[in-house]
């Protein structure tokens, strides 16, 4: 008789297929601890040998994923085994109860046990007891060099990561992203930052550079990582030709390898769309496409896109894997859309599209001259106008992003300079929207051809931070006591996929509970927020004071210098005991 499975439940993760076996560090005179501390010594003495002739610098080890994904704390790195994207998952708890009860033998019920990939949400095993997860080790937190210079003789610049000492408890070492600047209001609404000066009446949103925009941007997701196990299933692919009547026959778009790129002869003269739409499955979703139970009839509605961290879907010993706050509680509707783009001929028009609230913001660009012209629906006057190198036959890489009411364009990594401010006022569009004749933000990304002869490949979709506006409990939530944080996973699964819910007639949209929230600054203090905002204690949240002050600075981020090394050659099943980790390597932004 055969053996029996055993049972599946909510807080047991599934088994996963092997991952590819890792190699062990070597064994010999040198324990692995010394041959660390040798390497990271010498990396540390070679970079501050070179730093310290203009700067007085400091090593620090980041303890927690408060800043991630941009600085990890203790964490694993994972390699989704359905799709085969790189991510990394929290463990900065297992730490905290080895703290809390050292020498205690027994398992750690904070150990992590799964992982959820951002991209095609398949929720691995991680789980030491297990082989499979046995492959996947927990990490240290990031090394970093903080500058202590700048800050004895200038003053801190908004946007920077900073090192300061913890107000209420100044043996302590916090490292936060600066936003509020001494003298000033900041308010924080639909996950924006807004300025007031104490001149000032009414508040402004604050806005980013392009390079610290696109070093802020959260990944959605990365069509280079298309599963084809899934499609076969019967999954739809995010990003399709729209209407989906379109026949590759009729000069609309196509695509040879499975829907990772696709290709457009130019031959028509209408407007043909690829869009993207927000197919996340859920964990029972996955569980029916691995046990071949997904109905042929089974058709997924696309989803609003949220503030989902992969860094925090680390699950513990016997926590549910559907935990609410792994979707993402809030809809995000600042995004980035960017591809290659292979102009195949100079005549025609691409259009890149972005839609928040219902409204269409739009980059258009004319493959024969390589103007680049920008649109907002209902705003007449708004068209700002550049000059770019998208012209005639050639190959980019191009970005449209729409984020703090200012959109912007990247093309080959430089930002255009537009002819006119490429910024605008609000808009009102603060609530999300959809309809029979609009998908409006359930379709929130397209790319598009008028008559020009295309290939768009590397499709990536990001989305911005969004700030959560609160001052206490958790998981955090802008939302005041509305019905959005009680929800379950799958309930929420249906409100953001249900546009009839997000504006019900008669009823008080539960858009409309996000509530702002105030912190008002005296001279020499400073507000500062986590990359992370869903899981970072910052000033948001401290009991006493709500700032840092300036005796309390220690000195602004500059690079990581040592994040976690691999035991084995990357790509590899060589050893290769401690082999650094050059990727994540770099300046701090």
């Amino acid at each position: 008789m055969a053996k029996k499975k055993p049972p599946v439940t909510k807080s047991t993760p599934r088994p996963r297929r092997p991952a590819a076996p890792k190699a062990n560090p070597a064994h010999g005179m040198f324990s692995a601890k010394g041959i660390h501390e040798t390497i990271e010594s010498v990396v540390v003495a070679l970079i501050l040998a070179f730093l310290f002739r203009g700067f007085e610098v400091e090593a620090f080890v980041i303890p927690t994923g408060s800043m991630a994904p941009a600085l990890m704390g203790q964490h694993k790195d994972l390699l989704c085994p359905e799709c085969g994207f790189r991510y990394s998952a929290g463990a900065s708890s297992e730490a905290e109860e080895v703290a809390q009860q050292r020498g205690n033998p027994s398992p750690s019920s904070r150990e992590i046990v799964a992982a959820t990939c951002p991209l095609c949400r398949y929720s691995a095993n991680v789980d030491p007891r297990t082989a499979e997860g046995s492959e996947y080790p927990t990490y240290g937190g990031d090394r970093i060099l903080v500058s202590k210079f700048g800050y004895e003789f200038g003053d801190p610049r908004r946007w920077d990561v900073m090192v300061f000492r913890y107000p209420g408890e100044a043996q302590t070492n916090y490292i936060k992203r600066l936003v509020g600047l001494p003298g000033e209001t900041v308010q924080i609404n639909h996950g924006d930052i807004y300025i007031k000066s104490a001149a000032e009446d009414n508040f402004r949103i604050e806005r980013r550079s392009p390079t610290k925009l696109r070093a802020m941007a959260q990944i959605v997701y990365d069509n280079d990582y298309v599963v084809d196990a899934m499609t076969k299933k019967g999954w739809p692919l995010r990003w399709q030709p729209w209407p989906q009547t379109q026949s590759q026959t009729s000069g609309g778009w196509a695509s040879s390898d499975g829907g990772r790129s696709y290709e457009i002869d130019g031959s028509t003269a209408d407007v043909q769309w690829l869009r993207y739409r927000h197919f996340v499955p859920s964990f029972a979703d996955w569980e029916l496409m691995e046990e071949e139970k997904l109905p042929s009839d089974f058709r997924p509605r696309p989803l609003l896109i949220t503030d989902f961290y992969a860094y925090d879907t680390s699950v513990a010993r016997w926590t549910p894997v559907d935990q609410p706050h792994m979707l993402g509680l809030h809809w995000v509707g600042d995004l980035l859309v960017e591809c290659q783009l292979d102009v195949k001929k100079a005549s025609g028009t691409v259009l890149l599209e972005l839609v928040k609230g219902g409204r269409h913001f739009r980059c258009e660009l004319d493959c024969q001259s390589g103007q680049a012209r920008l649109s907002i629906d209902g705003l007449s006057g708004y068209q700002p106008k550049a000059q770019t190198a998208v012209r005639g036959p050639s190959s980019h890489r191009v970005a449209f992003a729409n984020v703090d009411d200012q959109l912007t364009l990247w093309v080959d990594g430089s930002a255009v300079q537009f002819d006119s401010a490429t910024s605008y006022e609000p808009l009102g569009n603060e609530h999300p929207k959809s309809d029979e004749k609009d998908p409006g933000d359930l379709a929130p990304s397209g790319i598009a051809s008028q008559g020009a002869a295309l290939r768009v490949s590397h499709l990536r979709l990001l989305r911005d931070i969004y700030y959560i506006s609160a001052t206490g409990g958790g998981p955090l939530s802008d939302y005041n006591r509305g019905v959005v944080p009680r929800m379950n996973y799958e309930q929420l699964i249906e409100f953001f996929s249900s546009p009839a819910r997000w504006e019900p007639p008669g009823s008080v949209s539960p858009f409309d509970e996000r509530q702002p929230v105030a912190f008002t600054l005296a001279d020499d203090q400073f507000f500062v927020l986590g990359d992370n905002s869903p899981f970072s204690q910052d000033a948001r949240l401290w009991t006493g004071e709500k700032f840092v002050s300036r005796e309390l600075l220690i000195g602004k981020a500059l690079l990581i210098f040592w994040p976690h090394s691999f035991n084995q050659l990357p790509g590899a099943r060589i050893p290769f005991p401690f082999f650094p980790n050059f990727a994540r390597m770099g300046f701090i932004r």
